[in-house]
């Protein structure tokens, strides 16, 4: 089912909002540390960094740190960090194993090199994330500040001011301007280095990616493309597909949910109500066109049998959690009810105390033939989000 534009979900989640908001008590298992920490031992010399496990026994693989995926795993120590400053520290959440703090730092340290000299366009948004957690714990941290400057000029570096937008990959033909639903989620590190320096040109950047990307991107039913391609000497769209997703005219799970949160962060940063209506009429679409199970699928156009994608689903919780704290309407409980429910569902559907990432049932890619496996970003979404909801005063650590 499509949900006609502009119309909420509210009649759909109504029973939600009512109901009693039960948590996976999965969510602080002291197992979650535990894992995290044998992940962390784990860790090769020269360092690189779990992205994805296998399918079988569920073991990380790990990749080189220029790889977009490497800031994840650090920013997951950092999780656990604020985890600890939250909950405490006990026998019985399994958080007194480790200094997580000094844990992110030293994971950190690989990424480094990687403000110099890196080959990721524009993910240097998700490089920046452990760097900008440190600056959370210490403001005057030098080598964080570097990175998140540095970084946030590489992504600044690849706007072009005629599409309106930074580029995201990089195409043999330089005209061929390719713009992906993800990048709203690298938008962030523009901000961030704009609360640093006060260069309105970053702040400019990021409204401007933003404004094009809500024109182009999202379809009148507020599902999205993945990929617009754009002519980069006259902004003129060229063509509109998918990349990882079914086809050019069906909507992606993680494109979904990166274009809600990233919407609803910059309604955060700017107020601008265009903004909050965007991310509500995504999380609309992403909502009403579930299965019945709940069970969120790596496509919501793809034909049965298709895979889940957990990552989407944590990524979406995370989204809906923000949402609902920014949303002024009645509608702000409803999104925090949803994303509860999918925190039930996708913990009841994939967590795997044999594997060692938290959940499986993840989809990095099915065109390049890779799902059903663990995925560290789907891993450290599902953290964050039990510390966000100990934040907003809906959980309680044990």
């Amino acid at each position: 089912m499509h949900a006609p534009t502009g119309i909420y979900f509210l009649a759909l989640l109504a029973p939600l909002a009512a109901a009693t908001l039960a948590l996976p008590p999965q969510l602080f298992s002291n197992l979650i540390p535990q894992k995290v920490l044998a992940t962390y031992k784990s860790l090769p010399s020269p360092v690189q960094y779990p992205q994805y496990t296998d399918t079988s026994v569920g073991h990380w693989l790990d990749f080189s740190p220029d790889t977009w995926t490497s800031g994840f795993f650090p920013t997951t120590l950092y999780a656990l960090n604020t985890r600890k400053s939250i909950c405490g520290a006990t026998a019985v959440n399994g958080l007194t194993a480790a200094d997580w703090l000094t844990l992110g730092r030293s994971a950190s340290t690989g990424e480094i090199p990687l403000e110099l000299h890196n080959n990721q366009g524009h993910d240097v948004g998700f490089l920046s994330f452990p760097f900008v957690e440190e600056l959370a714990v210490n403001p005057n941290n030098q080598t964080a500040l570097t990175a998140v400057k540095q970084f946030a000029a590489d992504l600044a570096a690849r706007f072009n001011p005629v599409v309106g937008c930074t580029r995201s990959w990089d195409t043999a033909d330089p005209t061929d301007f390719t713009v992906i639903i993800d990048n709203m989620m690298n938008l962030e590190v523009l901000w961030v280095a704009y609360g640093l320096t006060g260069n309105e040109t970053l702040r400019d950047i990021a409204i401007a990616h933003a404004d094009t990307t809500m024109k182009n991107h999202i379809r009148t039913d507020g599902s999205t493309w993945h990929v617009v391609e754009y002519n980069s000497t006259t902004g003129v769209v060229i063509r509109k597909r998918t990349s990882q997703g079914f086809s050019d005219n069906s909507t992606w799970s993680r494109g979904q949910a990166w274009g809600t949160y990233g919407y609803a962060n910059m309604y955060q940063h700017t107020n601008n109500p265009d903004y909050l209506t965007t991310a509500r009429r995504l999380a609309t679409y992403f909502l009403n066109n579930l299965p019945s199970t709940g069970i969120v699928p790596w496509d919501f156009n793809a034909p049965q049998p298709r895979p889940a994608d957990t990552s989407a689903a944590t990524i979406m919780v995370n989204g809906l959690l923000l949402l609902g704290q920014l949303d002024p309407t009645p509608a702000g409980q409803n999104w925090t009810a949803a994303a509860l429910n999918l925190l039930n569902t996708t913990t009841a559907l994939a967590w795997k105390p044999s594997w060692q990432s938290l959940l499986s049932n993840g989809t990095v890619n099915l065109p390049a033939n890779n799902f059903l496996t663990g995925i560290v970003y789907g891993d450290y979404y599902y953290i964050r989000a039990g510390n966000q909801l100990v934040t907003m005063g809906l959980a309680e650590c044990e």
